[in-house]
């Protein structure tokens, strides 16, 4: 019997051990920021103009932004997920930047040579700069298109929930970023442990745009069900598309850029 409560204690004391170690290391399990650029003479780059954006607590963030062909154009504010940086993303933006469209590369803290440490309330910080930019060049509203991927949808519906603009596009959303980590870490309280949660599922209802959902059928990383859920809570219009066998980070390689801009041409979206 002693030896049942020694062994139930030292599972109890590691287990505990452990629960301390995720809560205060969670955030290098849920951000991984990359440094590097890489190459910025690759064509794509040679497009945008490199800005610093200066947040709301101070940081000076860097941005890349190419205005959009027509100054009564659409821009594209592209919130991109929690691996890499915007150098990463350039290829994507380069497909709509061929059919006129604008597209801000909204760079967050930690990543991209930027200073500070990610977290969500910094992250909406960072993004709410990169729209206030835009304001300021004088792009309305009316003109702004937002773009979520992954962890970035989290950004993209805060920010849609904020400015309201007419289309919101989210690649691979979850319901929450807490619903995330459940089905990762079944045997953690992720409910007592999570400090940023991302609940889209909560803002998604406050959200007016046009709203479109891209999710791979096989996503190993944010479950396909987590972006049905998050679409089914959404208000109208709004619309679904599964790319069947597609993952989490090879949706592009399913040809999805078309199937985002046939629905951004759209007069009207039912």
């Amino acid at each position: 019997m002693i030896v049942i409560v020694r062994l139930v204690l030292t599972l109890a004391v590691i287990y505990g051990l452990v629960l301390l170690a995720v809560y205060w290391g969670q955030r290098s399990l849920q951000y991984f920021p990359t440094a590097d650029l890489g190459d910025p003479k690759l064509p794509e780059a040679l497009k945008f103009q490199s800005l610093k954006i200066k947040t709301a607590d101070g940081l000076e963030n860097l941005a890349w932004y190419a205005p959009p062909a027509d100054t009564t154009g659409k821009v594209i504010v592209y919130f991109h997920g929690n691996g890499g940086n915007i150098s990463h993303r350039l290829p994507r933006a380069a497909i709509y930047l061929k059919r006129g469209y604008g597209v801000m590369l909204c760079e967050y803290r930690g990543y991209g040579g930027n200073r500070g440490k990610p977290t969500e309330k910094g992250l909406y910080d960072d993004a709410r700069a990169c729209v206030r930019y835009l304001a300021d060049q004088g792009i309305s509203t009316a003109q702004l298109i937002l773009y979520g991927e992954s962890i970035g949808s989290g950004v993209a519906v805060e920010m849609a929930r904020e400015f309201q603009p007419p289309r919101l596009v989210l690649e691979a959303p979850f319901s929450s970023a807490a619903d995330v980590a459940k089905i990762a870490y079944p045997f953690l309280p992720v409910d007592m442990l999570m400090q940023d949660r991302f609940d889209s599922i909560d803002k998604i209802k406050d959200v007016k745009s046009a709203l479109l959902i891209v999710h791979g059928t096989v996503d190993g990383i944010v479950p396909y069900r987590l972006g049905q859920k998050l679409f089914e809570a959404a208000n109208h219009p709004k619309e679904f598309v599964s790319v069947e066998g597609a993952g989490h980070s090879d949706l592009y390689d399913y040809k999805i850029g078309e199937k985002v801009l046939d629905w951004l041409g759209r007069e009207t979206v039912e």
